[in-house]
């Protein structure tokens, strides 16, 4: 079996969230002797491409409405990771320095028809292609509908739903970029008057995923404008859990951290990271420290999270040290509190990929008061290191973490709500205060197995009963 995964995204290439997170593990972890699995996604203009090297093995033009683009097929001269990885080099549109703009449109439609055009050319065609989110989204279709794509049309697709907030909308005066096909089949891509990709790729695809059991129950309910056709298209709809890298992930081998530390040494190596944490962040090594990495936007409650930490650190009982960028506003009210609670606070504005393996490893507790979180991996992270997780209850975070009042090992809020908040903390400090609870949680919870083997089987699960189709 071959399985061929689309994406805009996949790490260590091409990080902005979770989804490369997903498109970088999961193939790793499919992989077996009867299963092949690969990624085709954007050559971009960044520090991983420049320093690694490539050689073209296919060169070809795609029209893209009445314009011609070239572009080429690139793979490593030296693979550097446990999977193929090929990248589609459309210099015009796609090698820029970012991976999404204003522009995404046409930028997204030229990677899916030049990937498509590839795969024509192969003898060995995929057994399944997996497409991720909506900036594939029209690759179902046009494997369905476009005249130029119709001997694909017996490939099974799969559409994975990792956030569906971001639909990738145009309008229809843009049809003419898609490649031809029968006009009449043309409401297979409109929803709510404009051309929706992620809605065209949730009619078109045989089978669709969320990214967890519970956001694909939440997006009935809930899914920016998409809820009564994913009713209609339930039954097929699953919820698969992601999973976590643990070879990427894991306290014992990690580079990025301090000290590294398994269950047996947890105590000594956690404190050696908290350590420096607080060293290099002026914290207050002595009070337990709490911490949130992730993207300074509203789905992820961000915006509620000044107001708390003002009210929080008022008494000095606590640190916290915050990772992440966004919303401009928010930037500025957390850097502004940097001056308030010297000695117990910092922000950190930005991303930075050892500073935060660090954090999970140094930091008692973690913060996720998110509005939508489709699965969630930081939650995991933190399991995996022995952080303790502070989350709302939904979505993935829902399935991955039970509250320490129903014998779990997590503290949850209902909603996201800044006295809700602020109860989760004050919970969380008690625990603190109670260190043989606290580190007998802190042991049990590295010991979860959130891995990829669990979700790579489910998928593959998924993928054999659509060839018996």
């Amino acid at each position: 079996m071959k399985i061929t995964h689309i994406s805009a995204e996949c790490y260590p290439i091409a990080k902005v969230g979770g989804l490369a997170d997903v498109v970088g593990a999961l193939p790793k972890y499919q992989k077996s002797s009867k299963i092949t699995s690969q990624v085709i996604m954007p050559f971009y203009d960044n520090k991983f491409t420049s320093s690694n090297e490539f050689k073209t093995i296919y060169e070809s033009k795609l029209k893209l409405g009445s314009k011609d683009f070239s572009f080429r097929v690139l793979e490593f001269k030296k693979n550097a990771l446990d999977f193929d990885v090929f990248l589609i080099d459309v210099p015009d549109l796609l090698f820029k320095e970012y991976v999404y703009s204003s522009d995404d449109t046409n930028r997204f439609l030229a990677f899916q028809i030049a990937t498509l055009d590839w795969i024509l050319t192969w003898k060995k065609k995929p057994s399944i292609i997996h497409c991720h989110d909506h900036h594939t989204g029209l690759i179902p279709f046009m494997l369905q509908e476009a005249h130029n794509f119709k001997s694909l049309n017996k490939i099974p697709t799969v559409l994975t739903i990792h956030n569906a907030q971001y639909q990738g909308w145009f309008a229809h005066d843009k049809i003419n970029l898609i490649p031809k096909f029968d006009l009449n089949n043309i409401g297979l891509l409109d929803w709510n008057n404009q051309i929706n990709p992620l809605a065209a790729a949730i009619k078109c695809a045989w089978a669709v995923t969320t990214v967890s059991p519970s956001y694909m129950e939440e997006l009935k309910q809930n899914a920016n404008g998409l809820e009564s056709l994913l009713q209609h298209e339930s039954k097929k709809c699953n919820g698969i859990l992601n999973g976590i890298d643990t070879s990427v992930w894991n306290p014992e081998t990690d580079e990025f951290i301090i000290k590294n530390y398994k269950n047996r040494t947890l105590n000594s190596g956690r404190l050696a990271n908290k350590k420096w944490l607080c060293e290099t962040f002026n914290l207050d090594f002595e009070k337990p420290l709490f911490a949130f990495i992730g993207r300074l936007v509203y789905e992820k409650g961000t915006d509620l999270l000044p107001e708390v930490l003002e009210i929080a650190l008022k008494n000095k009982n606590i640190s916290v040290l915050v990772l992440g960028s966004g919303n401009e506003d928010t930037q500025n009210k957390l850097k502004t509190l940097i001056s308030k609670h010297k000695n117990y606070y910092y922000a950190f504005i930005g991303y930075d990929e050892k500073l935060s393996h660090i954090i999970y490893a140094g930091a008692d507790f973690l913060l996720m008061p998110s509005r939508v979180e489709p699965c969630g991996l930081n939650q995991m992270y933190a399991l995996r290191y022995g952080t303790i997780p502070i989350v709302r209850n939904i979505g993935g975070l829902k399935d991955t973490v039970i509250d320490i009042d129903n014998n779990g090992f997590g503290i949850i809020h209902e909603e996201v709500e800044v006295n809700q908040i602020l109860h989760a903390i004050l919970r969380a400090l008690n625990l603190y205060s109670s260190k043989t609870k606290f580190n007998k949680i802190r042991k049990e919870i590295m010991e979860i197995d959130h891995s990829w083997n669990v979700s790579a089987n489910e998928y593959n699960k998924l993928y054999q009963s659509l060839l018996k189709k």
